[in-house]
């Protein structure tokens, strides 16, 4: 067991640091083209979430890939597609239960499940930070 968490530790600190810098790097863009029109413009606003939404998916997309290539890799699923597949419903925490993972890799796919609602939560926040900071959204006003 002990094996078990140092490698979902691991796992699960290099989706945080994938998490890091892609929502830096996805605020990085939106800022850019925040800046290139202006910001008071609704248009540019809501173009600027949309970017923002688009990137955090592709962040989280991302980090369901890595778990699915470890998932692979150790054996604990046989096809690619079935451990990609696991990997989007286990991080997304949706667990259908119409894929399963070998025995001895089940703990990883807790931990996989409980970083995926930490990150997914962080995502939801950061969202709603922007949203009222750079997009369509102001504080008292809409909410």
């Amino acid at each position: 067991m002990l094996p078990d968490l140092i490698l979902g530790t691991a796992v699960v600190s290099l989706t945080v640091l994938v998490h890091t810098l892609g929502l830096v790097g996805v605020a990085n863009v939106m800022n850019r083209v925040a800046g290139r029109h202006p910001i008071h413009e609704f248009r540019s606003k809501v173009f600027s979430m949309v970017i923002l939404v688009h990137g955090v998916i592709i962040v989280h997309s991302v980090e369901i890939w890595i778990w699915a290539v470890f998932y692979k890799l150790a054996g604990a699923i046989e096809t690619f597609s079935d451990a990609l597949y696991f990997s989007a419903i286990t991080f997304s925490t949706l667990g259908y239960g119409d894929a399963l993972i070998t025995k001895e890799w089940q703990l990883m796919a807790g931990m996989e499940g409980l970083s995926g609602f930490v990150l997914i939560g962080w995502s939801t926040a950061y969202l709603v930070a922007a949203s009222t900071r750079i997009g369509p959204f102001q504080a008292g006003k809409h909410f």
